[in-house]
Formats: structure tokens, C-alpha cells, sequence
């Protein structure tokens, strides 16, 4: 059998997901295509290019200290993740082949995870198991067994497809009809260079900061604590704080872009889009590594040079290290994918949508 899974790409909410935010997110044209036949052991073998051969025991379904940050610890999360909600698991062989580039920022681990669950629930599970629970186990598995702290974003985009809509609060999940084309803009991600490694404890400062901020009004996470009560407590301007009223602002700029983008306003995106790399840039500060890695600080000071009062600019993802997103009207797109690649290397700016 045959699967194709794409990738994905963050258009707004950066660092909303972990605390019941809002975020749109959309699957990208490049993705994952694994081609597997059923077997009749419960060993998942997978060669797949850019992973190498993975051999995964699904009977020994505890997370292993020795495949953190390896696929292999995603296939038997997914596993492990499929039994715990009573759904079957069993063997199969075959080949992945992945056209999302490294770093790319397309959300790789996620993308894999998300396979692994549509191929337990196509050969085991006669389809049953829906979109939304294939993301919920695929993130249990990066959380639990790979060891990403990552939000639920990355895992559902990639499993529903298209653009969509979530908030997280109230588990509304909405299909967007956009067409960027047609407003005449083109999303490019561009990836600066900068590795991820070593970067894990900076991620996870992020939703700790924000769960201590959430903490002062006696609730776990910021999406349960009113705006209007945060900014009456006046807050200082620290950097726990910046990066909750980051969150609250993103929020509310989430469901702007979500208007926006459904009435084709592409003046009201491009405004939405640079609001929020700014505010990810002063108030997250989730743009130069611990390290001081500023690859993708310049990133984005050049697109600001090539993109400035005619397109968007921003950090995609989790930040610190890797991409930048930018909305460039098609008649900038040559000149911007031009220069970025000119700095970053060749066939380092992808044209996503």
C-alpha cells in the first residue's frame, strides 16, 4: 500500500498550541510518500531515506533512553500510543522517501509520526481511527519517546491536511478556504542554517514560562487565565511575563488572520503575519540560540531589507534556529528567492503554497 503524508507550515500562532491557544497551520505540497506491505511479525522495518534502516519490536512497547531523537522511538510511540487507545498494531515492511529538505522546517518528525499512525490504521484498523486521534498519538510518541516537547500543531496539520483553524481551548478544529494565489501572494520558508541540536532545554523554557505566568492566577496553563485579570495585575517586563502577553496577543491575532485570510485580505495578512514576527523577535525572543547562533536573526534582517511595506516576514516554528516564513507578492518572488539562496545556499528558500 501507499501513503503520502505532507508536511507543514505555521501561518500564525507561534507558541500558542501548548497552552489551549489558537493557531492556523497548513499542510504544504512537499511531504512524505511510504510505500508498505503487511508482514506477519510484530517488527516494523522502514528504510527510508534520511533515517536510515529503522527495525522497531513493537512487542516492547516502553520508551528507550537509546532512540531519543530517533525514528525508532516514534514508530513504537505511535505503537504504543495505537494500544493504549485499543486500536491494533502489527508488522510491516517497506520504504519511506521524504521530499521535505532537513531543517526545512516542514515539521519532518511529525510528518513521520503521522505515517506510522495512517499505516497502523489502514493495515490494522480498517481506517477507523480518525485524523485527529493519528495526530494526538503521533505526539504523544514525539513528546513521550522521541523527546520533543512540541505542541499538538505539527502532528494535526499534517494529519487533517489543508488549512486549517484550531483552537486548541475548545478543540474547534475548521477547514480555511484560502488561496494565497490569488490574492497574489506566494509562502516561501527559508532555511538559514542553523542546527537544532542542543536546543531542546530552550524549547521547553518557552511552555514553562508561560505555565509559571499562568501559575500567578492559580491555573496550569495561560489559555485558562483571563487577559483583562493579566494586564490589571500589571505585570513586570520580564522575560517570563513578555512571553505571556506574546501569548495573548498571538491569540487574538489568530482568529484577525483567520478572517483575514478567508476574505482574501492580503494587506490585513501581510500586516498580521509581520505583528507577529515582531512580537516573536521582542516579546518571545525566540530568534538567536543560547549559543548565539544568529543565522537566522540575519535571515531575517535581510528579508526585512528585500520584504519591507510589500510582504511579511517572521520565525516559523519553534524558533531559536532554522527558518523563516515570509508572504511575498509574486512579483517579489524571484528577486527574494533569489537573494535568500544567494546567502543561505542553494535550494535553501522553498516555495510551500
Amino acid at each position: 500500500m501507499q501513503f503520502f503524508t505532507p508536511g507543514r507550515t505555521e501561518i500564525i500562532g507561534n507558541h500558542t498550541d501548548h497552552q489551549l491557544g489558537r493557531v492556523i497551520a497548513s499542510a504544504v505540497r512537499l511531504g512524505i510518500t511510504s510505500e508498505v506491505d503487511i508482514t506477519t511479525e510484530r517488527v516494523v522495518r522502514i528504510n527510508s531515506c534520511g533515517y536510515g534502516l529503522v527495525v522497531v519490536d513493537i512487542t516492547e512497547n516502553e520508551p528507550r533512553e537509546d532512540e531519543m531523537l530517533r525514528a525508532a522511538a516514534l514508530v513504537r510511540g505511535v505503537a504504543a500510543a495505537f494500544l493504549q487507545r485499543g486500536y491494533a498494531v502489527g508488522g510491516f515492511a517497506g520504504t519511506m522517501r521524504s521530499g521535505l529538505p532537513e531543517g526545512g522546517g516542514m515539521s519532518s518528525s511529525a510528518a513521520f509520526a503521522v505515517s506510522i499512525g495512517r499505516i497502523f490504521n489502514a493495515l490494522y484498523n480498517g481506517g477507523v481511527v480518525s485524523d485527529e486521534e493519528i495526530a494526538h498519538c503521533a505526539r504523544f510518541a514525539e513528546n513521550t519517546y522521541f523527546g520533543k516537547p512540541s505542541g499538538l500543531m505539527d502532528q494535526m496539520a499534517c494529519s487533517v491536511g489543508g488549512m486549517i483553524y484550531i483552537d486548541f481551548f475548545t478543540g474547534e478544529i475548521v477547514p480555511l478556504r484560502c488561496d494565497l494565489a490569488a490574492m497574489g501572494l506566494r509562502l516561501c520558508l527559508t532555511n538559514t542554517g542553523g542546527s537544532h541540536a542542543h536546543l531542546t532545554d530552550a524549547y521547553a523554557q518557552i511552555p514553562a514560562d508561560m505555565r509559571a505566568a499562568a501559575a500567578e492566577f492559580g491555573q496550569e496553563l495561560l489559555g485558562y487565565v483571563n487577559y483583562e485579570d493579566f494586564l490589571a495585575a500589571a505585570p513586570p517586563h520580564d522575560r517570563l511575563h513578555n512571553r505571556a502577553r506574546h501569548f495573548f496577543e498571538e491569540n487574538a491575532r489568530v482568529e484577525q488572520m483567520r478572517y483575514a485570510l478567508s476574505a482574501g485580505d492580503a494587506s490585513a495578512c501581510i500586516a498580521l503575519m509581520n505583528a507577529s514576527g515582531r512580537s516573536s523577535e521582542r516579546l518571545l525572543g525566540n530568534i538567536r540560540t543560547p549559543a548565539g547562533d544568529d543565522r537566522l536573526e540575519r535571515g531575517l534582517a535581510l528579508s526585512a531589507q528585500l520584504l519591507d511595506g510589500v510582504g511579511a516576514w517572521r520565525v516559523h516554528g519553534g524558533g531559536f534556529a532554522g527558518c523563516v516564513q515570509a508572504l511575498v507578492p509574486a512579483e517579489h518572488l524571484e528577486a527574494y528567492c533569489s537573494a535568500m539562496e544567494r546567502t543561505f545556499g542553494e535550494g535553501s528558500c522553498n516555495v510551500v503554497m
